[in-house]
């Protein structure tokens, strides 16, 4: 591991994730060169904890690394189970967690060649993605919920042109709202997308329309008049 990453003993008190499999994992990812050791911890959450990560060029990655005990399950076989890409999943944790990372991988790939603002997917290995680090200087761009717009209704604007271009790619991100979205530089980057929906998932317009209604209710709250029905008219040219 690089001088500047953490120790094995310190990693396993962020969030309790770094297990034997996931050390295997991590450094099965490090060897093929993607990066050289973990930094720090971005978030710690429910179902994964995010490290930022140091290149041999001393640039930063981020880490993504799910929880194989305490995810959703569930939750997470409901999103992917119509989705034709994976019809043929087998059920069990490890399968549902690691298909979860794949789709997520898949899905900003497909997002970043529509042009959508997304951080661009380097690599995955089963339950582990490696992604591009959105931020200046070592800091992480900051969500939306936590730094209000300086321009909103211009920022509202490239929200919904970004929608749009996924929406034209074929995809719905299922989980957009302002805790999904940073802040980077007074544009939006989308992030979290393994739980993002092919249009042609029975649930798809489902999703969009929440998706419309989170973004709607956080500008309103900032003070914006915005029509829900005239953003999806956007969004879908209908």
């Amino acid at each position: 591991m690089s001088k500047k990453s953490k120790p094995k003993e310190e990693f396993k008190t962020w969030g309790d994730v770094f297990d034997q499999f996931t050390q295997r994992t991590v450094y099965k990812l490090m060897t093929q060169g993607h990066f050289e050791g973990l930094e720090s911890p971005i978030s710690i959450g429910k179902e994964s904890n995010v490290f930022s990560a140091l290149r041999k060029d001393a640039t930063r990655v981020m880490v993504k690394i799910y929880r194989l005990e305490t995810c959703d399950f569930n939750r997470m076989y409901d999103y992917i189970k119509d989705d034709p890409r994976f019809l043929h999943i087998k059920k069990g944790k490890r399968n549902i967690i690691f298909s979860w990372v794949q789709r997520e991988y898949r899905n900003l790939m497909k997002a970043r060649e529509a042009n959508v603002s997304v951080p661009t997917p380097l690599a995955f290995s089963k339950h582990v993605l490696v992604l591009e680090f959105v931020g200046d200087d070592g800091i992480i761009a900051p969500k939306l919920k936590d730094s209000t717009p300086k321009n909103p209704n211009e920022f509202l604007k490239k929200i919904i042109a970004n929608m749009g271009r996924l929406h034209k790619a074929g995809l719905v991100h299922a989980d957009l709202s302002a805790f999904n979205i940073l802040n980077h530089n007074e544009s939006p980057v989308f992030i979290d997308f393994s739980q993002c929906t092919p249009l042609e998932s029975s649930r798809a317009k489902e999703y969009l329309e929440r998706d419309i209604r989170n973004i709607c209710n956080f500008f309103k709250k900032i003070g914006l008049k915005v029509s829900e029905t005239r953003v999806k008219e956007q969004i879908t040219g209908k």
